[in-house]
Parts: C-alpha cells; structure tokens; sequence
C-alpha cells in the first residue's frame, strides 16, 4: 500500500507535493497511485524508436509535468533531462535515459 513515509523513502519532496494537494494526503495519494495507471513509457519509446522527435518531445514534456507538479523527483529527474534534450533535437541516445525513467517508474509502482 502506497504511504506518505514509502514515498519519502523513494526520494519525493512529499511536503511540496502535498501542498500542492492543499495537504490533503489521501487526494496526493490517489494522484500517484494514478502515475502507475499511466501507459505513457511505451508509446515515448515508440516515438523515439521511429525518430519522430516532435512526438517524443511533447510525450515527455507531458510525463515531465506530471512528475512535476506530485514532486517525484526520482523519476522526474530522468524525464527533465531527455525532455530538455529533446527540445533542443540534440543527437544522443535517449534510451539510456528511458530505462532510467523506467526503472525509477517501476520502482514507484511497487511501493
């Protein structure tokens, strides 16, 4: 069961993203326990496996808000840097930084 101390332990900034809640804990975690209902990694890679740069930015800026705005700075990390990579169209491998976000994911997923 997902809690405020297993996020904490993840590495979030529970205190930002409950303010954000208006410190309403139950409503902070329902929104995360949404991130993992999310299916928003697949089509990224997609995206990037067909070069479609556009379409893989715009994914990861939206994950990016996400992660952002319920403080889940692990997997927030990741995404921020492919996002501003992305928005730039600089030329790197952006599937080391995806299994980064992946992993982190996954690990978000089985608090």
């Amino acid at each position: 069961m997902l809690t405020i101390e297993k996020l904490r332990a993840y590495g979030a900034d529970v205190e930002d993203g409950l303010a954000r809640c208006m410190n309403m804990e139950d409503f902070y975690l329902g929104l995360v326990g949404k991130v993992c209902e999310d299916d928003k990694f697949p089509v990224l890679e997609q995206y990037l496996k067909d070069g479609d740069l556009d379409k893989a930015f715009e994914t990861a800026h939206a994950l990016k808000g996400m992660y952002a705005n319920l403080s889940l700075t692990p997997l927030l990390k990741p995404v921020s840097e492919m996002t501003e990579l992305l928005r730039a169209r600089t030329d790197t491998d952006y599937f080391s930084l995806l299994e980064e976000a992946k992993e982190k994911y996954k690990v978000l997923c089985d608090l």
